[in-house]
């Protein structure tokens, strides 16, 4: 959809470009409006991919400038008000979901408060892994975190593929998200599309609630959700995060440990009112490469829950994000009466540490 939003865009700059040759004809002013039109059509074109937060804003003046332009050769030119009306609904569209009043508006917000707060930045040392089951302990030597700050924040970038159940097909996925330590707390942001409609989801996990919202094409919410299960259930991908994500942070004091295994282990997690339990899997070299809880509820399409299922995170890939050594991708999978399916593939771009409160 955005490419061909942009071929409109495109086209209807070069229309307006036309108009102005007959528009300096009649007057410089009118001339002046069709190029001016034009000309940014063509920079609403190239900013719907070089600034997706604020495209909306120049197409907006170059609506406007373009029916300034079109009213007083209304005769000749009303047909241009079609493509106007289609870019419109684009606009408003990308207003809602990339303005202040959209889902990405909030996210900023929330990771912008959560940040406000002082970071601390003492380092991470052998002392700290004492205690930790032998399988945890070889994990964090093998992601190489000590010596590094001890994580009160970190930032991630990723792209995949999602769908709703094990037969529906997959829709692409970017996101962004941000988790806060000190205050547990996870914000995750999302970009997708059904049917070429832009789709953009939030899960926001703070002050020991969780919430969801997606919304098509800005306007219309498709999915919401709310409450105690959600609230559990994301208390178990927060606790997911840190072990894949951030594995610096296992040294919390609110996990408790036991080994089952020599590579695997039980941990129960709490924050807040929440506790939670999960099984971390290990690999022979060390690596982490699955994490398996019964403690998440798989949701219906709008979002409402469903029922308690096995949930699991295999990952692989491991390589270096900065001074630590990762996991790169994964997916996530419910396990029903029909076997275990992959519902989300993701692939990490990008991982940073205490980005925040500098």
């Amino acid at each position: 959809m955005t490419l061909a939003l942009a071929i409109l865009l495109a086209m209807h700059g070069l229309i307006h470009m036309f108009g102005a040759t007959k528009g300096f004809r009649l007057s410089m002013a009118g001339g002046s409006l069709w190029l001016v039109g034009g000309a940014l059509f063509f920079l609403t074109a190239v900013a719907l991919v070089a600034w997706p937060r604020g495209w909306w804003a120049i197409g907006a003046v170059a609506l406007a400038i373009s029916v300034l332009a079109i009213v007083p050769s209304w005769s000749e030119a009303k047909f241009g008000m079609v493509p106007n009306a289609l870019i419109l609904a684009a606009v408003v569209a990308g207003f809602m979901s990339e303005g202040p009043v959209g889902l990405h508006a909030a996210y900023d917000r929330d990771v912008t408060e959560g940040g406000s707060r002082a970071a601390f930045a003492r380092l991470v040392s052998d002392e700290d892994l004492v205690g930790l089951p032998t399988p945890v302990r070889r994990y964090l030597q093998l992601a190489g975190v000590v010596g590094q700050p001890q994580v009160r924040d970190f930032q991630v970038t990723m792209h995949g593929r999602i769908r709703r159940d094990r037969d529906q097909p997959w829709m692409p996925l970017v996101a962004e998200q941000h988790n806060f330590v000190d205050v547990p707390s996870r914000f995750f942001y999302m970009s997708s599309s059904m049917f070429t409609i832009p789709v953009r989801g939030y899960h926001r996990y703070a002050g020991g609630a969780a919430t969801m919202k997606v919304k098509a094409g800005g306007l219309l919410t498709v999915a919401r959700a709310s409450g105690a299960e959600m609230t559990q259930g994301e208390t178990v991908t927060l606790f997911n995060d840190m072990a894949v994500m951030a594995p610096a942070t296992l040294i919390d004091p609110a996990i408790r440990w036991e080994s089952l295994s020599t590579c695997k282990v039980r941990a129960t997690f709490t924050a807040g009112a929440q506790t939670i339990q999960a099984e971390l899997v290990f690999s022979d070299t060390g690596e982490l490469v699955n994490f398996v809880s019964d403690d998440r509820y798989q949701s219906a399409g709008d979002g409402q829950v469903l029922r308690k299922l096995r949930w699991s995170t295999p990952i692989t890939g491991y390589r270096q994000f900065g001074t630590v050594r990762l996991a790169s991708t994964g997916a996530g999978r419910w396990h029903d009466a029909l076997g275990a399916y992959s519902y989300i593939e993701m692939t990490i771009d990008d991982v940073r540490y205490n980005v925040s409160g500098r």
